[in-house]
């Protein structure tokens, strides 16, 4: 069982929501916080579509770069504080680039809509998840974002599958991993969490 009171305070919540990967943790680690996160994670999100649009479904296979060129853009403000007005705008533009890619890139390769929703769906259901549970002050444990392979590490998977030929597996297999992941983390995670402090933060009286 989890105990939550092991678990320490994120140093920014809006850091938290990014969900970074190993790998996108490495990258900021290299700049220390220097870069400032909103306008690499726009540019990484416009050429994500660029390489969308001309290489889904086309033979150059141009969409695999995607993950790539998103992760060398935005992987390296993962180590700011995104203490900036803007900044909150992070996260969703890296939701937004995660599923879009993930959505155009299995129904470009002829994916069946069950699996390609249920993809999707444990993607989301973690995300939602860590928005709700940190709202709670009741915080993931810091290994999960490593298990979870962050936003960058699924999307790199996702374009593993493509140049292996093996979309279908790959995809089947990430699908199980993370509901099964996510799943058991988020239900051992909540059963462990003190029923009082969740109230009490929810209300806005928790210290």
């Amino acid at each position: 069982m989890i105990s939550v009171h092991m678990v320490p305070v994120p140093r920014s919540t809006v850091v938290a929501y990014r969900d970074d990967g190993p790998f996108s943790r490495g990258m900021g680690a290299l700049v220390a916080g220097q870069l400032p996160p909103l306008p690499p994670a726009i540019a990484g999100a416009f050429v994500t579509g660029i390489l969308l649009l001309v290489g889904v479904g086309g033979t150059d296979g141009l969409a695999v770069f995607a993950p790539a060129v998103a992760l060398l853009l935005a992987g390296p403000g993962s180590s700011h504080p995104h203490d900036g007005r803007l900044d909150w705008f992070v996260p969703p533009i890296l939701r937004t680039t995660e599923y879009v890619f993930v959505a155009a890139v299995c129904f470009g390769h002829d994916l069946h809509p069950v699996m390609i929703f249920a993809l999707l769906g444990a993607m989301a259901f973690h995300h939602y998840d860590l928005v709700y549970r940190i709202r709670q002050r009741v915080y993931p444990p810091h290994w999960l974002a490593t298990a979870g392979l962050g936003w960058d590490g699924r999307m790199l998977v996702v374009a593993a599958g493509v140049i292996i030929g093996q979309m279908t597996a790959v995809c089947v297999l990430l699908t199980v991993y993370l509901w099964c992941l996510f799943g058991w983390e988020s239900m051992t995670c909540w059963l462990a969490a003190p029923r009082s402090g969740v109230d009490a933060a929810d209300t806005g009286t928790a210290d």
